[in-house]
């Protein structure tokens, strides 16, 4: 029955793909801003765990602040799903003019050196166009993307970023060699990295209190010597805007505290681009690890 319903699912899916394509857009994004809407009214699990996500970053504003932020914040995500679904229609000029970048240089220069480039970043704005606008430049560019349930949905994910120009690896047992050799070829490797409640999870500290996040994008930086960079990617009113940042690789140290250093730079730079777009941070999920936190080896 399950696998019947994860079917039916995919389907419901893709028709709407479909449709959204078909739709004038202007009408496609009014339609996702008002589903933003109705989400934040029927209040439910996921849209709590975002207002008290963004609760802790801006703890400051009162309720009718946060109740607006919620709104833009839902409006943002939502914003991205029409864009997933429209993006492959998009112009090359269009997807191009509609991006600002800060510190370009910090990826182009290594990407030039052929020294291979880690682009550690939170779930913020659509780091999908981030990840086209540099493949249309040329940069080779791999990526990480965790397996979903059915298979066909999974599949069709994997065949959108691989049309962006993208090589988008499943997550397995082999995925950090195969990252390795591609910095070693001098490719770029961008990798989302701003939660992992697992065991393997590092707790660092973020906002007030202490979040677990992945080891991955630190541990290549070390057993290859590419340089880390951070990007935060927020929404502009046509595009995107990335803030890329420089992550200091310690030389000294045993290996568990220079990784220690390494995800708690990302967290510092996280923070920081939360903090001046909150509403385009998308984690509609916990990541801080208090409060009723239960391990889970699966999270």
């Amino acid at each position: 029955m399950k696998k019947i319903i994860d079917a039916l699912v995919a389907q419901l899916y893709f028709a709407g793909w479909r449709i959204v394509r078909w739709l004038p857009e202007k009408s496609a994004y009014n339609i996702f801003s008002r589903g933003a809407d109705f989400l934040v009214k029927r209040n439910g699990k996921s849209v709590q765990r975002l207002r008290s996500n963004l609760s802790r970053v801006k703890p400051e504003l009162n309720s009718p602040q946060m109740d607006d932020l919620v709104i833009d914040a839902m409006r943002s995500y939502m914003r991205y799903w029409c864009d997933t679904f429209r993006f492959p229609d998009w112009s090359t000029e269009r997807m191009t003019s509609t991006v600002e970048v800060n510190n370009e240089h910090l990826l182009m220069d290594a990407i030039a050196a052929q020294k291979g480039v880690i682009v550690a970043l939170p779930h913020a704005g659509n780091w999908d166009h981030a990840g086209a606008f540099f493949c249309n430049k040329g940069v080779k560019l791999v990526t990480v993307v965790e397996r979903l349930k059915p298979e066909s949905l999974f599949n069709k994910f994997l065949e959108y970023r691989q049309a962006i120009g993208m090589e988008a690896l499943p997550v397995d047992g082999r995925v950090i060699a195969t990252l390795a050799n591609r910095l070693r070829a001098g490719q770029l490797v961008a990798l989302v990295a701003d939660r992992d409640l697992s065991r393997t999870g590092i707790s660092v500290k973020f906002f007030d209190g202490l979040a677990r996040m992945p080891a991955g994008p630190s541990v290549l930086a070390l057993s290859t010597g590419a340089p880390l960079l951070t990007a935060y990617v927020s929404y502009t009113k046509t595009g995107i805007h990335i803030d890329f940042q420089s992550v200091e690789i310690p030389s000294e140290g045993e290996k568990e505290a220079r990784v220690l250093s390494l995800v708690q730079q990302c967290a510092d730079h996280f923070a920081q681009g939360i903090a001046s777009a909150p509403q385009d941070w998308h984690m509609l999920q916990r990541i801080w690890v208090d409060g009723d936190f239960k391990e889970r080896s699966d999270a």
